[in-house]
């Protein structure tokens, strides 16, 4: 038996008291007030910090490695969606996450991956159909049906994706949303399609860029996650809805980089929110309640009987953890994993043979404007440009005086002709960079100044079937990824490191992106309009159909 003493917050009775709390076999067996008010000096006890929407493929490291840097933040779980590797691997892939989770002490509360293809304008490496679906969402481990992001099909109402919805409903588990933009009538159309009114489960969205856009959808009946990761952040736009709307508001990272793990997760939105003026306790029940609540975890809330899922912070103004517990065991110190992992296996897709510069070559057939992307920072939508490329030899190449640069998928699953268009706002001066994270179907995505370049730094992530590269002149650095072309195996401090370095790398090259190499896996995100780029061409992800491309 253990025995932790603290100020412990009671976040539904709105109190803050000094008490000990008993725990034994991993539960909360007894709390004993011992004073009626705070004690200064003493930590604070809060229920363990939940991220309610994460790709753990987006970390750059398997599950394992992932609980072990975030635990050290006061993470205790996360609502997972396996849809990365899904993409890659399919069922295959979403039972390695849900096996390398099961090998530590955290929670991950996986979904089943609703968009497999996530849309029919791409190559992925499988397919999960109706039956697949179906099959997962009887997976106990199986939480929710993953973000429906074919919202088109939603609101048309396919065959296919409303018996996912009414699979998900048929088990009794809730589905998340996908919906970016939509307003009025068409967000009230889309909530009531994916909400189960039956079991009173309410659909999520945690794509909204505008308080207004989040009030539309919150009075449609969904419930909004507030999204800060490593490239998209709404955090300032939408945190205000949270004094309003307490009991539908719910934190989360979707994509969060290692470099960004490694410094905060969860408790820096608490940290946010509390030097905005936010309500303590509607903060708390953001990042810790709610999402127990939505998605019937088995997460503790502090209460007797339940597990031991508890953090003891410095204050109530930083919320730096010094202890975390999951199920009563002390799994951080003071700033210290101690979480022990083993090696994992490596499991992957990846086909393509290595290309050649001139496969990055583009005829100017004529000249003239073309459709250009312009990536925005810290959001995943893009705008659309119509921009004349310089022109060389009778070729369009990049134009770095005037920030116009090439940007290229490949293909990886087999040999194909690399699709190639113009990007904007990248900011490289010279050299290129190249990814086999390329959300959703992770084929390689690059961007840079000449074809040589971008032929290396594609050819570097070939040569390791996967990772994220740099090239500038002489210079070359990738970090490999070799789970499924999206994950490390290493030491989750080694890899943020590395990616660390690879980051700074091409930020020396001109990049002028928060988080370019994240930027860069979103130019191919076909679900998110404006303008975004598959292995099969340019695409109006606004009309959800291709556009005349240079090639």
């Amino acid at each position: 038996m253990k025995q932790l003493k603290g100020n412990l917050v009671m976040i539904a009775q709105r109190r803050i008291c000094f008490a000990m709390i008993e725990l034994d076999e991993g539960r909360i067996k007894k709390t004993v007030i011992l004073e009626d008010h705070e004690v200064v000096g003493e930590p604070y006890i809060v229920p363990g910090f939940i991220d309610s929407h994460v790709h753990i493929e987006s970390s750059m490291l398997v599950p394992s490695e992932f609980a072990r840097l975030a635990v050290v933040h006061g993470t205790v779980a996360t609502v997972s969606d396996p849809h990365e590797i899904a993409n890659v691997c399919g069922m295959e892939g979403v039972q390695y996450m849900i096996d390398n989770g099961n090998t530590v002490p955290f929670k991950f509360n996986f979904g089943a991956p609703s968009c497999v293809p996530a849309t029919g304008f791409e190559t992925a490496g499988a397919r999960l159909g109706v039956q697949e679906v179906s099959r997962l969402l009887q997976y106990p481990e199986i939480r929710y049906l993953s973000e429906m992001m074919n919202f088109p099909g939603v609101l048309a109402g396919d065959t296919e994706v409303m018996e996912k919805i009414r699979a998900a409903h048929r088990a009794g588990k809730p589905v998340d949303g996908h919906a970016p933009g939509l307003r009025g009538a068409a967000a009230q159309q889309y909530a009531d399609a994916i909400a189960d009114p039956v079991a009173g489960l309410p659909g999520t969205d945690h794509e909204c860029f505008t308080e207004e856009e989040a009030l539309d959808k919150l009075n449609a009946g969904m419930k909004i996650l507030i999204r800060e990761g490593s490239a998209a952040r709404n955090f300032d736009a939408l945190i205000g809805l949270l004094e309003t709307h307490p009991d539908a508001i719910m934190f989360c990272s979707d994509d969060k980089h290692p470099d960004s793990l490694e410094s905060g997760h969860i408790n820096e939105l608490c940290a946010r929110a509390v030097a905005k003026g936010i309500d303590l306790f509607h903060i708390l029940q953001a990042a810790c309640i709610n999402p127990v609540l939505h998605y019937k975890l088995d997460v503790g809330l502090l209460r007797e009987g339940d597990p031991a899922d508890l953090v003891l912070v410095e204050d109530l103004q930083h919320f730096k953890p010094v202890r975390t517990y999951i199920n009563g065991m002390l799994v951080a110190l003071n700033g210290k994993s101690l979480i022990n992992t083993s090696r994992a296996p490596v499991i992957n897709h990846f086909e393509c043979p290595p290309v050649l510069s001139s496969d990055f070559r583009v005829p100017a057939r004529g000249g003239g404007e073309v459709p250009v992307i312009e990536a925005l920072d810290g959001q995943l939508i893009t705008n659309r440009l119509l921009l004349a490329p310089l022109l060389k030899e009778d070729c369009f190449v990049s134009d770095p005086d005037r920030d116009l640069l090439k940007i290229a998928v490949v293909n990886r699953y087999r040999k194909a002709v690399p699709a190639v268009s113009f990007v904007r706002n990248f900011g490289l001066k010279r050299g290129a960079m190249a990814s086999s994270v390329a959300h959703d179907s992770h084929n390689i995505i690059a961007v840079g100044v000449d074809d040589e370049s971008l032929c290396r730094a594609v050819n570097l992530v070939i040569a390791e079937k996967g990772g994220v590269a740099a090239v500038d002149g002489e210079r070359e650095a990738i970090v490999p990824l070799p789970v499924a072309g999206l994950m490390s195996n290493a030491d989750g401090y080694q890899v943020a490191a590395a990616y660390t370095a690879v980051d700074q790398m091409v930020k020396e090259m001109g990049a002028t992106l928060n988080a370019p190499f994240m930027t860069l896996s979103f130019m191919a995100l076909l679900v998110i309009p404006a303008l975004k780029l598959s292995d099969k061409g340019l695409f109006d992800g606004q009309k959800f159909e291709f556009v005349a491309a240079v090639k």
